[in-house]
């Protein structure tokens, strides 16, 4: 049996291609969510603010650390509210 043609895919197959900048995110959730919920969402920061909702904020490494954390969002049935990002752009490496 011969090897498969193409490498497994892993979440840096992708990012080895490209030189990327993390991602900034502000990611709003309707309640306030326990500080023990901090593992649950990347490196993003957990802030309450004074409206009763959610503020998770940080960097993520790529799109697809952005994409967990939304996911995790919604299994966990929280509401999201609202979501920012300051993506830079990427930096193609010479080839």
């Amino acid at each position: 049996m011969s090897a498969h043609p193409l490498p497994p895919y892993t979440s840096n197959s992708f990012s080895k291609r490209r030189k990327t900048l993390p991602i900034q995110c502000r990611i709003w959730i309707k309640e306030h969510l326990d500080p023990s919920w901090q593992e649950w969402f990347e490196d993003l920061l957990i802030y309450h603010d004074a409206s009763g909702r959610t503020m998770l904020y940080g960097s993520l490494i790529d799109q697809a650390a952005l994409y967990r954390v939304l996911l995790k969002i919604r299994s966990l049935g929280l509401v999201l509210v609202a979501l920012e990002t300051d993506e830079p752009p990427s930096v193609q490496e010479e080839q």
